[in-house]
């Protein structure tokens, strides 16, 4: 469950007798369950409607504790279930006009086996380039910079998926410590091998005529990506004598 102070940082004393944040003060409590959301995210979301701040006098906004619960509940649904944003929204929806609501369940492990989705499951969320623009607060010539250094690549049909969102946002956040895109390649290169390596171990469950085979690929692959992740980043720590919390 988020917490949420009773009184946000804000421009006036009314606002904080009334219990609403600024915007800062949202973000500081979501980054207790969500550490990479930004503000640029946050005002996204509220451009497509998913959450509607009130606004002072001078322009300001201002969120309840019903707002941040809300944001959590679109952010989990992303983080989760990959969901796009009209079925999250339709979902919310539903929840407020209280309806008895379930989201589709995602691929998951039971006992060392691996459980597919069912066929009319959700397939990951997909993003148009203005969506992920807004998202991650950056401009068109950055967007292009990192596509020409691999660091976000489109589909083939233009379209972005959900972890591209992930990419340019973390991209964007190392871009204020001066850190370049070009600085980047030797992270992408290492993601690429990594994930070679992951694929040479799960590329004969991927052919297996057994659809149960392939599905425990799948799950496999998930679990190695996970490891390699862990393994990366405590390398990183580990050279650099550091330990993050």
């Amino acid at each position: 469950m988020l917490r949420t102070p009773s009184g946000g940082a804000g421009h006036g004393a009314a606002a904080a007798d009334s219990g609403l944040m600024s915007i800062g003060t949202v973000l500081n409590v979501l980054r207790d369950e969500f550490p990479e959301v930004t503000i640029s995210k946050i005002r996204f979301l509220e451009s497509e409607g998913l959450i509607e701040p009130q606004r002072t006098p001078s322009g300001y906004r201002k969120f309840s504790a019903h707002d941040v619960e809300r944001l959590g509940h679109v952010l989990r649904m992303q983080r989760d279930h990959y969901l796009p944003l009209k079925v999250i929204r339709e979902h919310l929806e539903a929840m407020e006009r209280g309806e008895a609501v379930s989201l589709p369940a995602v691929g998951r492990q039971r006992d060392g086996d691996a459980v597919p989705e069912p066929a009319e499951g959700p397939t990951a969320a997909r993003i148009g380039r203005a969506e992920l623009l807004a998202a991650a607060g950056v401009e068109e010539e950055e967007l292009r910079e990192w596509e020409s250094y691999g660091l976000v690549t489109p589909l083939e049909d233009g379209a972005y998926d959900a972890e591209a969102v992930t990419v340019a946002s973390l991209v964007a956040e190392l871009g204020r410590f001066g850190i370049e895109p070009r600085h980047l390649r030797v992270m992408k290169a290492a993601a690429d091998r990594e994930a070679g390596l992951v694929d040479q171990v799960v590329a004969p469950l991927r052919r297996h005529r057994n659809p149960q085979t392939r599905a425990h690929a799948e799950a496999r692959a998930k679990e190695l990506a996970g490891l390699t992740v862990k393994l990366h980043a405590a390398l990183v720590q580990t050279a650099l004598g550091v330990r993050l919390p």
